[in-house]
């Protein structure tokens, strides 16, 4: 497999943007590495260095789901 157009390529501001753009709306973190050229997993590290949250805000709990 290629290696992503973005392959150790600094992050840009504009790159940052879109990741909290991206993580605000849910989008899931393999789209959003589509979306900038990059790995999941350089997705999530990156959020994770910048205090952004990847885990999905419009789910319930688990246990909490309505029968």
């Amino acid at each position: 497999m290629p290696d992503p157009k973005n392959h150790n390529k600094p992050w840009t501001a504009a790159d940052n943007a879109q990741l909290r753009r991206e993580a605000a709306g849910n989008t899931p973190t393999r789209i959003i590495g589509l979306h900038l050229g990059r790995t999941a997993d350089a997705v999530q590290s990156r959020a994770s260095d910048l205090g952004i949250s990847l885990k999905p805000t419009n789910q319930s709990p688990y246990g909490t789901r309505k029968k």
